[in-house]
């Protein structure tokens, strides 16, 4: 791994650098300014919640438009203009002086962090690695546990100091002097598959290229979103109730991103041996796997009270998301080709981002309703039990339509 990492270092550190600051976009930091903006603009946990969600709604309408722009630009382009206007969203969302442009900065850092900065990632790795594709996306979604582990402890940090608009001002500035050069250079020489540094040039696809519209009309593909959707879903209501959960189980205010840590750790672990066997059997075997982990995560946290109960959860999601992070970022080109892969990832993404918007909002809403989160996460993993069974069938259906094509 040590060697295949040296080889495709430029690549694989932009790819890195693009998921770990995406962390800006991401609900595990965007909820740590969650009680300040509650407080100032005088919302409820429901009002908030829906808020979000129609925030990150639009944002996941406009993703499959946008998205295809990987397909179609020069990637370190693409990387450019979406690193600056990540950097002003950031400085909008933390200056906002209204409801109006709250939800605009809202929708800017969730379009842009959360789906654009991961989707050029995960679309570039998947296009520019065959063989050793597995190895290459466990090593770029690492980025995410990168920042999982830092930023939002950092931020927290720096918002108890200085006030949460300092965190949101240091996010632009790192954007802008850090992650902006840095990606730009790396993603400027696009990289060849099958060329003289590849470990095996034999490609694991070797079915047609999909077209989106051909996607969209594949059965399969809307049973294998059963399961797709379910991690953002419920990742991101634990998350984004971070507050809510501290208060209801007496929870210290850094107990949360303290949690971080071990998740991020368990992650990247799963993450780089999901990488090796996907390399080995395929991602379509290691399919049905994924969501037992986080079944368990939901039930540990419907049970949760003392502190320690909170690391039981975060190991399980780590384990369950070091697996998904991994496997989804090899699985939609072996079934689909890479020919039209930022068009067809970019929907995928998007029903990701409508997944992670439904969650607060429904659940918020829940809440509000007299309806305890606990009690939600206990229907949350008898979801994924249900999910595990589908992602099975749909494994045996695309092994035999795999041998069908060979």
């Amino acid at each position: 791994m040590l060697a295949f990492a040296k080889r495709n270092f430029r690549w694989l550190a932009g790819g890195f650098l693009l998921t770990a600051f995406s962390s800006f976009g991401q609900t595990y930091f965007v909820s740590a300014s969650v009680a300040e903006w509650q407080e100032a603009f005088a919302l409820s946990q429901g009002q908030f919640g829906r808020l979000y969600m129609l925030a990150t709604l639009a944002s996941a309408c406009c993703l499959p438009f946008v998205g295809r722009l990987v397909d179609v630009m020069p990637t370190h382009r693409l990387v450019a203009l979406v690193v600056i206007s990540l950097a002003g969203a950031a400085v909008l969302a933390g200056f906002a002086n209204s409801v109006v442009m709250l939800s605009v900065g809202i929708f800017l850092l969730r379009l842009l962090g959360q789906g654009m900065m991961t989707h050029i990632a995960l679309t570039a790795t998947g296009r520019w690695f065959s063989a050793s594709r597995g190895r290459a996306v466990s090593l770029v979604v690492l980025g995410h546990q990168a920042g999982e582990a830092t930023l939002p402890l950092s931020f927290a940090s720096l918002s108890l100091a200085f006030g949460y608009r300092a965190g949101w001002l240091a996010a632009a500035g790192i954007l802008s002097l850090v992650a902006l050069p840095l990606a730009t250079w790396a993603y400027r020489k696009p990289r060849a598959p099958g060329d003289e540094h590849a470990d095996d040039p034999q490609p694991r696809f070797v079915g047609r290229n999909w077209t989106r519209a051909e996607v969209l009309g594949d059965p399969i593909f809307w049973v294998l979103l059963i399961g797709v959707l379910a991690p953002p879903f419920i990742g991101t209501t634990i998350f984004y109730h971070q507050d809510y959960l501290a208060t209801l189980n007496g929870w210290a205010p850094q107990l949360f991103p303290s949690a971080l840590i071990p998740m991020a750790i368990t992650t990247v672990c799963m993450a780089l041996v999901t990488g090796g066997v996907i390399d080995r059997i395929g991602a379509v075997r290691v399919l049905p796997l994924y969501l037992l982990p986080l079944a368990c995560a939901c039930f540990a946290m419907a049970l949760s009270g003392p502190a320690w109960s909170l690391f039981v959860v975060m190991v399980l999601l780590g384990i369950s998301y070091g697996v998904s992070s991994t496997l989804l970022g090899a699985l939609w080109p072996e079934i689909y080709g890479v020919l039209n892969l930022g068009a067809i990832r970019s929907v995928i993404v998007s029903a990701m981002v409508l997944a992670t918007a439904a969650g607060p909002g429904i659940t918020g809403t829940l809440i509000d309703w007299g309806v305890d989160l606990p009690r939600q996460m206990n229907w949350l993993g008898g979801y994924c039990l249900v999910a595990v069974g589908a992602m099975s069938l749909a494994s045996r259906h695309l092994r035999k339509r795999e041998g069908e094509k060979a």
